[in-house]
């Protein structure tokens, strides 16, 4: 892999495709990124999330959820969020700032359940309780059948409008902010 310094102009592709790896390996730790989003009572809600797939070209990520969590809500609410990734092994940090949006309906969503209905993971999005739901004290509630129902399952659109790396290392650490929000990249360095 490519290393970033400040001697040759950043590229983001560099972080784009470790994003991309990340997506792709279950042991990478930006697979398990940080989300973190707004609440209006609550203030500051963060929860790890898992990175499912990642468009380089479109800058835009896919996260899954059950549509009744109170972060589709909260997202409904102001789509604004913050994605955090940390790698021990890199000494990299990056914070992703972003717009997301909750499909539930559609193609895209209809195919990545078809792959995913037969899977243990499955069983979070045919629950008949919400994520966070008090559990019932007595006997087991009703499990959904997993057949052709979608149950919860949702799929969370994350476009990417800015990224803030951050390089920690004995010799200097560095860092560099990729804004995607004009008509052309803007590249800024930063004192870390």
């Amino acid at each position: 892999m490519r290393a970033l310094t400040e001697a040759s102009a950043p590229e983001d592709a560099v972080l784009w495709t470790e994003l991309v790896r990340a997506a792709a390996t279950r042991g990478h730790p930006w697979r398990q990124p940080v989300l973190a989003t707004t609440c209006a009572t609550r203030g500051a809600q963060a929860r790890t999330v898992v990175l499912r797939e990642v468009d380089p070209a479109n800058r835009t990520l896919l996260l899954y959820t059950d549509l009744r969590a109170p972060k589709v809500a909260q997202l409904d609410a102001d789509p604004r969020a913050q994605l955090v990734c940390w790698s021990p092994a890199l000494g990299w940090q990056l914070r992703l700032s972003c717009e997301i949006g909750c499909e539930s309906e559609g193609l895209d969503v209809t195919s990545r359940w078809a792959t995913l209905r037969h899977t243990r993971a499955a069983q979070d999005y045919l629950s008949p309780q919400a994520p966070g739901s008090v559990l019932p004290t007595s006997g087991d509630a009703a499990a959904a059948a997993a057949g052709e129902q979608r149950g919860a399952f949702a799929v969370l659109r994350v476009r990417v409008l800015e990224m803030d790396w951050l390089a920690l290392d004995p010799s200097g650490h560095r860092r560099a902010v990729f804004d995607y929000r004009g008509a052309a990249p803007q590249v800024r360095w930063l004192v870390p």
